[in-house]
């Protein structure tokens, strides 16, 4: 293939990035320590109000408990997960935490199933009854079980729209709405674990502890994902002022707005947008920041791949515009001129636009698309290498005599040295697990590279 340098100017850059604090890479290490410390400390509550087992339905009935204390234990862990908190997603990456989050749903779904079954066949054995019948008694006799199995449908209904085939087949906007389902199953279930949980009946300690768990998780998605955007919306009063055509099926919405400058958005990072306009305005979807913010200036580019995107290219100026954020973690790690590669893939490009612009130090750009066409923003992209010094490279799936092949011979070749470079890479799923795989071959240390994926 063919590629396109933009030019090979030597100008100092005039902008120089300015990011975060850089996150101690052990966070996530010392997060999920956190973690397992915690389910520790729930099983401290079994351990401590049981003198002895005896017997298959001793053994039962006690692993059934301990499955209960820790599904109650990761219910609480999955909603803070999916409260949004800021230091969070900074310091962990928003795609890490939805796999934390993925994980700790299945982990659930999987002890509430375990805690079912154990608990109904300890009690049949300790009742000598049948499972039907001793089912029948735990649901219509105990206190506060019949919200729990409503909870335990619902946390059913989680799982079966978050699996992989279902997320397939329904829009990110619907699978959003029927995943809130998980609130109401936390609600419902945790009066049962109070009424009914042989560790908490009596214990006043435990009940309280239990109360500040769920109350501090309840406390952080009520601000963050409810009154933060609510006062966001209100101190920013946020309106599209412009959409203007990129390519085919990609517009760039440019919005105004008061104090902008407090948001702090980062070059890289997202926020999750909702219009206010018929069809979308119960959607808040995440859509990166395609330059740099500043005051009275925020701009997103979005490519028609759903309802909700194609819907973007029908904005009239003047819709007011709800902004929650922003998030993400592939922001410059420090202000300090350095080799930098970025790596993008179709509409890609939206965050690393912003980067290419700010990054101080030596930058390498390469883009990835489909045709020409494609290539969005592509006369800024020319004007800041060209004010900045910077170098991009522009390769299309066709026409075939400008296409580069994403692996590591082609990238080294291209950039020989490669292994020294910071490398931020961003597209479709694809294109950076055939790019992940391409840098790890050329021996691109893993802190080295930065992505985030917004397909989860």
């Amino acid at each position: 293939m063919a590629v396109h340098p933009a030019c090979d100017a030597t100008r100092t850059p005039p902008h120089r990035a300015v990011g975060p604090p850089l996150a101690p890479r052990l966070a996530p290490a010392g997060l999920h320590a956190l973690g397992w410390a915690g389910a520790a400390a729930v099983l401290t509550l079994w351990w401590a109000d049981t003198t002895s087992v005896v017997g298959l339905a001793g053994w039962l009935t006690g692993a059934g408990r301990i499955t209960g204390l820790l599904a109650g234990y990761a219910c609480a862990v999955i909603v803070v997960l999916m409260a949004r908190v800021p230091w969070l997603d900074r310091t962990v990456g928003s795609d890490r935490l939805a796999c934390w989050h993925a994980a700790g749903g299945r982990y659930t779904i999987s002890l509430v199933l375990a805690h079912t079954l154990l608990i109904t066949w300890g009690y049949a054995l300790s009742g000598h009854t049948g499972l039907a019948d001793q089912t029948a008694r735990l649901v219509l006799d105990y206190p506060d079980m019949l919200k729990a199995t409503a909870a335990w449908f619902l946390l059913l209904l989680t799982a079966v729209v978050s699996a992989r085939a279902a997320r397939r087949r329904l829009s990110y906007e619907t699978w959003q709405v029927l995943h809130l389902a998980t609130y109401a199953a936390v609600f419902l279930a945790f009066g049962h674990q109070l009424a009914d949980g042989a560790d908490f009946v009596g214990n006043r300690s435990a009940q309280v502890l239990w109360y500040a768990m769920y109350l501090t998780a309840a406390a952080l998605v009520l601000w963050f994902r409810f009154l933060a955007p609510l006062r966001s919306a209100r101190r920013h009063r946020l309106t599209v002022a412009e959409v203007r055509p990129e390519g085919p099926g990609v517009v760039s919405v440019v919005m105004t707005g008061d104090r902008l400058d407090e948001l702090a958005a980062l070059p890289g990072q997202f926020l999750r947008w909702r219009f206010l306009t018929p069809g979308l305005w119960w959607a808040a979807n995440p859509y990166s920041l395609s330059a740099p913010a500043r005051p009275g200036f925020l701009r997103i580019t979005v490519k028609a791949l759903g309802g909700h995107s194609a819907a973007l290219t029908r904005l009239r100026p003047g819709t007011r515009v709800w902004a929650e954020g922003p998030y993400g973690a592939l922001v410059a790690r420090n202000a300090e001129p350095g080799r930098t590669l970025l790596l993008a893939g179709g509409i890609g490009i939206t965050p690393l636009r912003a980067l290419f612009e700010t990054m101080p130090g030596d930058l390498i750009l390469v883009y990835w698309a489909r045709t020409p066409a494609d290539l969005v923003l592509r006369g800024e992209l020319d004007a800041i290498a060209t004010r900045r010094g910077a170098r991009v490279y522009y390769a299309v799936d066709e026409p075939a005599a400008h296409t580069l092949p994403l692996t590591s011979c082609a990238l080294t070749a291209l950039v020989p040295d490669l292994g020294r470079r910071e490398v931020y890479l961003c597209g479709p799923p694809g294109m950076t697990a055939a790019a992940g795989a391409a840098l790890r071959e050329a021996d691109v240390a893993p802190h080295r590279i930065h992505q985030e994926s917004f397909a989860l």
